[in-house]
């Protein structure tokens, strides 16, 4: 039997292919490419032309996917597809008010977000002005290297989940500040698991500075991560450790108090 992490593993009985393939088409758009033709789309997915077409068209019949005959795009019809994970997982109402208090003392955006895959996703967002160049909204997914909140995420995962990733991941030169080894990226996520935070320095955008800390379930699992952004030109990172942390820590424990309380009301706890 192999033991190579990276062989193809077979697929269960039960997996149904077409299932997988038709929700590869709805994850191939993303911010920088909202929409595609039929060629972007096989070509990014690995579909056949005629494979992509049939699952454009089925997911236009269904009304989540739009099309002018040439161009495809998402519809926000799909928003319908993560709507019961969020309601039913709480985070994004529990930590909504913490999130509009935090930005109304503070002046800058913050976020709420958890790890899909190898990137984070945001799940709950206050927006104060906009400092990136991409709009950022629920749903809004961003590599979790070059993030201060997928760092956090990242260093909470298991050794091995770890390892795993660092072996994976193709780490992008998104601005001249990113970091991109696996080595460099272990010893900030050693850093960050150490410290109980992340400061990322213009990795993700240039412009953009960012504080994350880590929402924690009652038994020490980091179940999400919560951030305040700002732009450099503001705040340098001195500004972010002294004025910016502090408030970030408390609201991200006040975040858990209030998940601890909401899981247990509803028998989950």
């Amino acid at each position: 039997m192999s033991t190579d992490p990276t062989a193809v593993q077979p697929k269960p009985e039960h997996f149904v292919q077409s299932l997988e393939r038709g929700l590869d088409v709805i994850r191939a758009f993303t911010a920088q490419q909202p929409s595609m033709t039929l060629s972007d789309v096989a070509r990014v997915t690995g579909l056949t032309r005629a494979a992509a077409r049939r699952f454009l068209l089925t997911l236009t019949d269904m009304g989540y996917v739009r099309t002018d005959g040439r161009m495809f795009a998402l519809t926000p019809r799909v928003l319908e597809l993560g709507y019961a994970y969020l309601s039913s997982a709480g985070l994004p109402e529990v930590a909504q008010p913490h999130l509009e208090r935090l930005a109304a003392e503070l002046r800058e955006s913050s976020s709420v977000s958890v790890l899909d895959g190898d990137d984070v996703v945001y799940v709950a967002r206050v927006p104060t002005s906009r400092i990136m160049h991409v709009a950022i909204s629920v749903g809004t997914r961003f590599p979790a290297y070059a993030t201060s909140m997928g760092r956090v995420l990242l260093a909470g995962l298991p050794e091995n989940e770890i390892d795993a990733y660092l072996r994976r991941v193709e780490m992008r030169r998104l601005t001249a500040f990113t970091l991109t080894t696996p080595a460099r990226l272990r010893a900030e996520l050693e850093r960050v698991a150490a410290q109980g935070w992340a400061l990322v320095d213009q990795e993700l955008e240039e412009g953009l500075r960012s504080v994350a800390a880590p929402i924690r379930d009652r038994d020490g699992r980091v179940v999400a991560s919560v951030n305040v952004s700002a732009h450099a030109s503001r705040s340098s990172v001195e500004d972010i450790r002294r004025d910016l942390l502090p408030p970030l820590l408390a609201t991200a424990s006040r975040i858990e108090a209030d998940l601890d309380i909401a899981r247990r009301a509803s028998g989950l706890g």
